[in-house]
């Protein structure tokens, strides 16, 4: 097997939470292409063997320790809709109107990991979010949720077997929160509330494939003291509950320079709980949502590679599709 591929499986395994599973999955896919593609320098057979498979020697698909990376992503994801505009006058229905509708969303995010240890990685994710509406014609342009990474492998690659990452993050409430806005005028760029995430992934090369698989849980904590009006109330907690992720995908190396990838995620979200001043509730029933991705990545230096993705929405509580753009950032500060 020859090395560029182990660097698949190796690095593959930084797939951290430091979003939801679905971004998860683009980490790993993203540094399963690099891997998958020959590195300048890269040695003969017999070299090869004897420096990867040294029995001696552990291998961390981390960050080695003390070394930095800076990566660069752009994502766009588009949401169609129907309204409904509906009159009632003395219990009358006197217009009804289909209104469609659609949303925007681009988001520019820098991504920086520090390695702490050569088995642990430490991160952060900071998002830039512009978003448009369409048929009410409205905008924004602010900072999303900036995350907060740990990526932990606890036992050293061993050639042929399945390799394991632990992961967790902490995902603040920077971005401009649904819950203090006018939702008539204003759009949000974040959640609205902290959520902790945790799991594992793995994966296995089956020369000339890597194949991969994830699961996580994440946990939002209750936001309470709201002052939010909607319609004739006024909103004072919101408890959104807990949401359970899978994941599974391939990648394929084509040849030293190009790799293709393919992926599908799917989750579950518990119920949404809405809690008023005059003491009432509203629930927003438990959902599931499912999303397949596909990759292209393509070296076009000895240094750097372009990563595309397309994503296809498989059901109502996710975007119609996205397009994603991923490169590294290469300073020499941050170098080794």
């Amino acid at each position: 097997m020859n090395r560029w591929l182990v660097r698949g499986v190796i690095l593959l395994m930084t797939a951290a939470g430091a979003v939801p599973a679905l971004a998860q999955d683009d980490a790993s896919v993203d540094e399963a292409r690099e891997a998958l593609a020959k590195q300048e320098g890269d040695e003969g057979s017999a070299e090869q063997l004897e420096e990867v498979f040294q029995s001696a020697e552990k291998n961390y698909s981390l960050q080695k320790e003390g070394s930095h990376a800076l990566t660069y992503s752009f994502d766009y994801s588009y949401t169609g809709d129907q309204r409904l505009d509906l009159e009632i006058v003395d219990s009358s229905v006197r217009n009804l109107d289909v209104v469609p509708s659609a949303t925007h969303n681009f988001t520019n995010s820098f991504s920086y990991d520090y390695g702490l240890l050569n088995n642990v990685t430490v991160g952060t994710r900071i998002p830039l979010v512009v978003k448009f509406d369409t048929q009410d014609e409205l905008e924004i342009y602010d900072v999303g949720d900036i995350a907060f990474t740990a990526r932990w492998q606890p036992f050293a690659y061993v050639p042929g077997e399945m390799s394991t990452t632990l992961f967790g993050s902490l995902t603040s409430k920077t971005g401009v929160s649904p819950y203090e806005i006018d939702v008539n005028r204003q759009l949000s760029t974040g959640s609205g509330y902290y959520s902790l995430s945790g799991g594992a992934s793995l994966s296995k090369v089956l020369d000339p494939v890597v194949v991969y698989g994830s699961v996580s849980t994440s946990y939002k904590l209750p936001e309470k003291d709201l002052q939010q009006v909607r319609g004739a109330r006024l909103l004072n907690e919101v408890d959104p509950g807990f949401t359970l992720s899978g994941s599974g995908g391939f990648s394929y190396s084509l040849s030293y320079d190009i790799s293709l990838s393919a992926s599908v995620q799917i989750s579950y979200t518990d119920e949404t709980i809405l809690k008023f001043s005059d003491g009432s509730e509203a629930v927003a029933q438990d959902q599931m949502s499912g999303f397949l991705s596909f990759s292209l990545g393509t070296r076009v230096t000895d240094t750097t590679i372009v990563n595309t993705s397309l994503g296809i929405g498989l059901t109502e509580d996710t975007p119609d599709f996205s397009l994603g753009l991923s490169l590294p950032i290469n300073f020499s500060g941050l170098k080794e």
